[in-house]
């Protein structure tokens, strides 16, 4: 893919992007009477403010516990590795708390030091982390990628004016039609640079 070839950038998620990730979200649901089929984080911003920081809570404790076994996912490691070795930018924007993001950061030594979590800026799919990290670079939404495996990512990378990069390793989902690169194995998208 000719976008690809003229990227100065790339943004990663991390969770089933970068690292394998264990959140049960259906149990998460449950704990904090969200309906299935409801973005959990928007459900917890409506509820009262006893319920919604008791919500957050529970979301983040579940989340800490999931961080100390996360591993990196196969393929990823050296892709970012080779990139790192090239000073080419890359970042992280996740919707996991701050504490979270760090353990697995730091477990696996994941060498990205540009890192926003949903304490910096509204999630995902909301784009602003991702114009955020384009400010700062000063490179055009049109030359960087956001790399991720949910719909969030590929509606925050189209929001942004970004190319949206869709991991999908086992199989292809109903939206990734939207994506303007799909990809299994780290290699295909090492290919396409």
């Amino acid at each position: 893919m000719e976008k690809l070839k003229a990227l100065k950038g790339i943004i990663f998620d991390l969770d089933g992007t970068l690292v394998q990730s264990n959140l049960d979200f259906y149990w998460l649901r449950g704990q904090v009477g969200c309906p299935q089929g409801t973005d959990i984080l928007y459900h917890i911003d409506t509820l009262g403010q006893e319920s919604r920081e008791k919500a957050h809570q529970i979301v983040k404790d579940h989340e800490i516990s999931d961080a100390r076994t996360a591993i990196w996912i196969d393929g990823a490691e050296p892709f970012v590795k080779t990139l790192k070795q090239a000073n080419f930018p890359m970042a992280i924007v996740t919707r996991n708390c701050r504490q979270a993001t760090n353990i697995k950061l730091k477990n696996n030594q994941v060498p990205i030091e540009y890192v926003l979590t949903r304490e910096d800026g509204p999630a995902k799919p909301n784009p602003t982390t991702l114009n955020m990290i384009q400010r700062r670079w000063q490179i055009p939404a049109s030359q960087l990628a956001y790399v991720g495996d949910y719909l969030y990512d590929v509606e925050a990378a189209i929001s942004a004016g970004m190319i949206a990069c869709l991991y999908a390793p086992e199989e292809i989902p109903s939206y990734a039609g939207r994506a303007d690169f799909v990809f299994s194995d780290f290699g295909e998208l090492a290919d396409a640079l």
